[in-house]
């Protein structure tokens, strides 16, 4: 039984819950009557994603607000870049938002107990506004109001930071919890195999292989966002802000890209951008060795981009129109949640919830979505982590023009190539 177990937990997770992914599949054809006898480990799964989501929401703001703290970071190169990232992050946003509109890859997605949605009467814009300051916080996280969590766990974060030495135990408790949280988030995805098989087999029993058409569509919709958010934002802050040629710019940062790709991880980028950075782009290392690592906290675009989309896929999924208000609304706590978004594998599906639940969504049936999109998300989360590997470097690039750290040889050198490019 030691070696069974031993065996299972050494297969990779995303191979596990491929594999669990074709056994719900076949089942689903050939075995549809049993699919009814294993729901109850999909409707448990679903369940054990939404006990983390405010926890996960709320701790992950707060400790990355504070981790901020360091008065390194919060200096010049602090402010632009964090300026820079939340400029990048709106922009992903956007973007995500748009193909979604574009492309529509939730309309008539198959999401098991999920049902067209009535929001109810519409709030204005001043109920909205004012109620993203809540009046009861504890009842807020009881009723998962979203953009109150948010807020609140923004400002605890910078009330932390002005305490100075005297936060700085809060700071670290909130740091241990957020350890503690992410290592939840662990153990919840060593279940997902098992809650996949359930959900992807009664889904299949349902309504057939159809329900894969609307997953192709998520995934050429999440190519396309990345190239936008590349092609749209990147590269026009590579050519006019930092003044580099950017195919010599991207042929250069070719390797940190494949290692983003092939890990799914900001974090797991880090070193290799890093190196870039210092001794390829011959950006100062006070420069690179600030902005990178702050960049592998909030800088994900590609996160941010997959939120606006996926948040368009869920509302279409459930036959919601969104209007203005609730587009803006979206593009709010989207760019919000994308910047508490743990750097790990899948962790921006937690972060959705935030989003839908910002529109009206209920609880049980963003999971659901949730529930409908993990199998898949193994693939989808290497090509956009794709686009925010991208951000990081173009930020650090563009910040250490701005405080001219870069090596005035490297300059040279991408000038004379630019003509004969």
């Amino acid at each position: 039984m030691t070696g069974l177990m031993h065996g299972w937990f050494a297969i990779p997770l995303w191979q596990r819950v491929l594999g669990a992914m074709v056994i719900g599949v076949a089942l689903g054809l050939l075995w549809p009557a049993a699919t009814s006898a294993i729901a109850f480990i999909g409707d448990l799964f679903v369940r054990l994603i939404r006990m983390l989501v405010v926890p996960i929401v709320f701790i992950s703001i707060a400790s990355g607000v504070t981790a901020l703290a360091d008065p390194r970071k919060l200096g010049s190169v602090g402010a632009r870049t964090v300026s820079l990232f939340a400029a990048t992050t709106a922009c992903a946003v956007s973007i995500g938002i748009a193909v979604g509109m574009v492309l529509e890859p939730g309309k008539g997605a198959a999401l098991g107990n999920a049902a067209p949605h009535a929001l109810g009467e519409p709030k204005s814009l001043y109920d909205q506004l004012m109620g993203i300051v809540p009046v009861n916080i504890v009842q807020s996280l009881a009723d998962g109001d979203m953009l109150a969590i948010i807020f609140f766990a923004m400002m605890l974060g910078f009330g932390v930071i002005l305490a100075g030495d005297k936060g700085r135990p809060v700071a670290n408790l909130l740091q241990s919890v957020a350890e503690v949280m992410f290592h939840l988030v662990r153990i919840i995805m060593e279940i997902t195999p098992f809650g996949v098989l359930a959900l992807i087999g009664k889904a299949v029993a349902d309504n057939g292989v159809a329900v894969f058409a609307n997953v192709g569509w998520l995934a050429v919709g999440v190519a396309v966002g990345v190239l936008l958010q590349i092609l749209l934002v990147h590269v026009p802050l590579i050519a006019l802000v930092a003044r580099q040629h950017v195919l010599h710019f991207y042929r250069t940062i070719v390797d940190a890209l494949a290692v983003a790709f092939s890990t799914a991880s900001s974090a797991a980028t880090l070193p290799v951008a890093l190196r870039i950075a210092r001794d390829d782009l011959k950006i100062a290392p006070g420069v690179a060795s600030t902005v990178l690592p702050i960049g592998a906290s909030i800088g994900k675009d590609g996160t941010a981009m997959y939120v606006g989309l996926l948040s368009i896929f869920g509302l279409q999924a459930l036959g919601i129109e969104p209007d203005l208000p609730m587009l803006a609304i979206v593009l709010l706590t989207g760019a919000l949640a994308a910047f508490g978004t743990a750097p790990i594998p899948s962790a921006s599906l937690f972060m959705l919830a935030a989003v839908l639940a910002s529109a009206g969504v209920s609880p049980e049936q963003t999971a659901l979505i949730v529930g409908f999109i993990l199998p898949f998300d193994r693939l989808l989360d290497m090509t956009r982590t794709v686009a925010s590997a991208s951000a990081n470097l173009t930020v650090t690039t563009v910040v250490a023009r701005w405080e001219k750290a870069i090596d005035a040889e490297i300059e040279t050198e991408t000038q004379m190539q630019q003509p004969a490019q």
